[in-house]
């Protein structure tokens, strides 16, 4: 191991984000691949890593309680420290990276990264808003020596919308898959959906936000449910909880829909599902639909910006259905239903997101060698 072969990776999150499942794999499979490796945080915000830690991955929590409070000490770390590399992700964080890196003086190379549709989740901002953000993007991300996104749809919406040169912007596939994530799941489930003789259970999975859209879920499911013998559960918390249990109420749908609330290990309800299902309006990528399809449960889903069309669109049964339509969605799910792929044809269609795949996929995008 070179002692100065150091990767800064500078995040701040709420600890239950996909840029947390992002740095939980990816820190410590950069550290394995032998680079010191340092977590900058942001105090009490995450990501919170798996302990134990390798002995060559470093938590350095600065005493700022927000993003760009904590430039001084960022600029300080950079001038003590100097990495090779930093590498952050979303952009508040982004934009104080790119900022400490010049102001340092030092000479890392800066990496950040985006991990959603970036036009699609600016779309519902102010009009002044979306102008600030984009051309703040515009202008300080030709400050990166790279742009890391998950898709190539990403790439392409990032690119044209903010006006970025698309050869400039590297997509690297998210280390979802990893031994961690086949021992939990592997867990044993204990639920009473989940028991031998019971209806068949389909499932999402994510925050109860605007973006997954599980109101167009239910509405899918409200179709189905006179068809199948079959139950719906959406595990995940947030602000649209009210709405959708106001939706279930009116569709009558009380005893056959479950939103149990965030569970920290999901996958073990994936592998027993009959059905997996991402309804969402946009993504950068949809991890949780790599996690299912890793599983090998059969999956459904949107063809949303951007990713499913990539994970899903070689696969047979006509896996997607457009954005925001009940009816269409309803459709797919049921083609899944009644003919489910074979599990290892599922599997297959995530293994680009293996961890040490997408490590080696960083380490390339980030100029660095897979090993040290």
């Amino acid at each position: 191991m070179v002692e100065s072969r150091r990767i800064a990776c500078f995040l701040a999150t709420s600890g239950h984000s996909g840029v947390d499942r992002l740095a939980k794999n990816l820190l410590p499979g950069m550290a394995d691949a032998g680079y010191q490796v340092d977590l900058l945080k942001i105090h009490n915000h995450g990501p919170e890593l798996n302990h134990p830690l390798p002995e060559n991955l470093r938590v350095v929590e600065f005493k700022a309680r927000h993003v760009y409070p904590a430039l001084p000490e960022l600029i300080r770390y950079l001038k003590q420290n100097r990495p090779e590399v930093l590498l952050s992700d979303k952009d508040r964080v982004n934009r104080t990276a790119l900022l400490a890196n010049a102001l340092s003086g030092n000479r890392a190379r800066v990496a950040v990264r985006s991990g959603t549709t970036v036009s699609k989740n600016l779309a519902s901002r102010s009009r002044f808003d979306r102008f600030v953000q984009r051309n703040s993007m515009r202008y300080l991300y030709r400050h990166a020596d790279t742009i890391l996104v998950p898709s190539q749809g990403a790439a392409d919406d990032f690119a044209d919308y903010i006006g970025v040169e698309r050869s400039r912007i590297e997509v690297v596939p998210s280390p979802i898959i990893t031994p961690r994530f086949y021992q939990r799941l592997n867990q044993p489930l204990d639920h009473p959906w989940f028991k031998p003789g019971e209806p068949r259970v389909i499932l999402g999975v994510g925050e109860l936000c605007r973006r997954k859209d599980f109101t167009t879920l239910i509405r899918a499911f409200a179709r189905l449910k006179d068809r199948y013998d079959c139950r719906l559960m959406i595990v995940g918390e947030g602000r649209a909880r009210e709405r959708l249990e106001a939706e279930v109420k009116k569709l009558g749908l009380e005893q056959r829909v479950s939103l149990p609330g965030f569970v920290d290990s999901p996958y073990p309800y994936m592998k027993a599902s009959a059905l997996f299902v991402l309804s969402s309006l946009w993504e950068g990528l949809g991890a949780v639909l790599v996690e299912a399809l890793a599983a090998g449960t059969p999956v459904a889903s949107t063809s949303c910006p951007s990713g499913p069309e990539e994970l899903l669109g070689d696969l047979p049964g006509e896996p997607l259905a457009p954005p925001g339509d009940p009816a269409a969605l309803a459709d797919a799910m049921a083609r899944q239903l009644d003919n489910p792929l074979p599990r290892e044809r599922l599997q297959a269609a995530a293994a680009p997101y293996m961890l040490e795949k997408s490590v080696a996929s960083y380490l390339k995008a980030i100029g660095l060698p897979q090993a040290v």
